[in-house]
């Protein structure tokens, strides 16, 4: 199993980024696929996820209305949208995926993890 995330930058505040999580090596729809951040002396921080079945999404409160969670079964791929960027955006964005649901995948309970991409965000 393999996922690799891409998108990062360095971005003004206000500016938006979308992530890509491109996943390898088990069936699109049987994994929950998810984001999470960690910035330098932080915890992770699980922020969103999808389940690839169905394409039902969930967010931790302190993204939503702002990121946006989307996955394309024909390039094995999950989006993280993420708009009016802020200084405390600014983190390591890393993909996950477990064989169950949201709800622990976001509490830190997942299968596999990938290498992440840094986002930076200037005020």
């Amino acid at each position: 199993v393999q996922l690799q995330a891409s998108g990062g930058g360095s971005v003004q505040a206000g500016g938006s980024l979308r992530l890509s999580c491109v996943v390898a090596g088990f069936r699109f729809g049987d994994y929950s696929i998810g984001w999470f951040r960690q910035a330098p002396g932080k915890e992770r921080e699980g922020v969103s996820c999808i389940n690839t079945e169905d394409l039902s999404a969930d967010y931790a409160d302190s993204v939503k209305g702002r990121f946006s969670i989307s996955g394309d079964s024909a390039k094995n791929t999950v989006y993280l949208q993420i708009n009016n960027l802020v200084p405390d955006d600014t983190a390591d964005y890393f993909c996950v995926a477990a064989r169950w649901n949201c709800t622990p995948l976001l509490r830190g309970d997942f299968d596999y993890r990938g290498p992440g991409t840094q986002v930076t965000v200037s005020s």
